[in-house]
């Protein structure tokens, strides 16, 4: 598995690249252009306004209580024609081919997260609440772009591009 941050440290050498994370087990073998630094991102963020030229955020399912606000600080930090990026997926398996059967582990998989979500006030399902447009349009982010693909749990996909999205 890929870790983000070195991923995008090995393609732009010449940038400095900051990862976070609330947790300080970061691995020591990355690229000299990356370091950690534990940030929280649901408290005040300590960065200054217009600091970063991208910030990737991903698989923050269950984090926030308050996606207005992570979107409205990650425009804030982000330098004016900057970048900023969110990837979410949903926790419900679906399949195009009928093989996820009403009531079976995987059909009840994302049902689960979802109730707990609720229980602590956090939700499993920004992708199905829109969570993410929502949020970017009420900081005032423009030229919002989506894509939607489908994610194969697993390498088995015979389409290469399909395959490496399943082995995330």
């Amino acid at each position: 598995m890929s870790l983000p941050s070195s991923d995008f440290a090995d393609d732009f050498p010449n940038a400095e690249v900051i990862g976070t994370d609330i947790t300080p087990i970061q691995p020591s073998w990355v690229p000299p252009n990356v370091k950690f630094e534990l940030e929280d991102c649901n408290q005040e963020w300590t960065w200054a306004d217009n600091t970063f030229d991208f910030i990737n955020m991903r698989m923050l399912i269950g984090v926030f209580q308050d996606w207005h606000a992570l979107f409205r600080q990650a425009y804030q930090t982000c330098k004016p024609g900057g970048y900023v990026e969110s990837f979410v997926c949903s926790c419900h398996f679906v399949s195009d081919d009928g093989s996820v059967k009403p009531g079976s582990a995987l059909d009840q998989w994302g049902n689960i997260w979802t109730e707990g979500g609720k229980a602590f006030g956090r939700t499993f399902d920004p992708y199905e609440e829109d969570l993410q447009r929502k949020g970017m349009e009420a900081a005032g982010f423009v030229d919002i772009e989506f894509k939607d693909m489908a994610i194969p749990v697993g390498v088995w996909h015979p389409d290469k591009d399909a395959a490496e999205r399943g082995l995330w």
